[in-house]
């Protein structure tokens, strides 16, 4: 579905991001990215989606061809790629149906935007809403949710973009254990009914092996494991996590 070769990523001030990293991205795939924090798991997400415009190598799109710099194709790839964030990057003092209706709008031009959007994408809004069980919380400010709810609330987003691939960062990394779990599983069982493939970067191991089908795991800015949850063993953790990091990553 989405292939890259030997991506690399360099930050302005030299810092690298992203060694070269050759990956095959499947559309049947729950994949899940873990690794400490600055490893790349968030620069990897962001090159996926063009956010940090990859410093070398190439990524090639299934039914796109391979991208080089079209402005049309890159706000088409966009529109196809929903991202779901930590901070969640909602509106806090718009409801939680405006916020879900700003996924829309990817599918209008830049004028069209500047007026109400139809009926028809008001009421996918609120099926969206009712499909993370938020209906009931459509008319109110998101900035008077849980934590949990904006997260259900930026999942409702992400849907109504219609999007062929989620990307989500660090998605429960704010949430407290249960929440996170629920969240978590509200996203897979989106993801595996809709047919939609995600990347998820997580900080939660025992989340991870609960629910990819596959893991990447990330140290430096490279991939050092690629494999089932079942194959990912306790050195392999160790290598990813550098020793101490390993107990502190177990308990998140």
């Amino acid at each position: 579905m989405i292939e890259l070769k030997n991506v690399e990523f360099c930050y302005s001030s030299g810092v690298i991001g992203l060694r070269p990293t050759t990956l095959e991205l499947y559309r049947t795939d729950f994949t899940v990215l873990i690794g400490p924090s600055g490893s790349g798991k968030t620069t990897l997400l962001r090159c996926l989606n063009f956010l940090n415009r990859p410093t070398s190598g190439e990524i090639e799109v299934e039914g796109m061809g391979k991208f080089d710099g079209n402005r049309r194709r890159l706000r088409q790839f966009r529109c196809w790629t929903a991202m779901i964030f930590q901070q969640h990057q909602l509106l806090p003092r718009q409801s939680a149906l405006k916020n879900v209706m700003v996924g829309c709008l990817g599918n209008y031009g830049s004028f069209r935007s500047l007026f109400p959007l139809p009926k028809h994408e008001q009421l996918f809004a609120l099926e969206c809403l009712d499909r993370v069980g938020l209906l009931d919380k459509a008319l109110e400010r998101v900035d008077q949710l849980s934590g949990g709810e904006q997260q259900r609330v930026g999942i409702a987003r992400a849907l109504a973009q219609r999007p062929q691939l989620i990307l989500a960062d660090e998605p429960v990394a704010s949430l407290d254990p249960g929440t996170a779990e629920n969240v978590l599983s509200l996203l897979y069982k989106i993801s595996m009914e809709d047919h939609i493939p995600a990347i998820v970067s997580l900080h939660h191991i025992e989340l991870a092996k609960k629910y990819a089908h596959r893991i990447i795991g990330l140290s430096n800015g490279a991939v050092i494991f690629d494999g089932s949850p079942k194959s990912l063993s306790s050195d392999m953790l160790k290598r990813i996590y550098h020793h101490e990091r390993l107990k502190a990553a177990l308990a998140a």
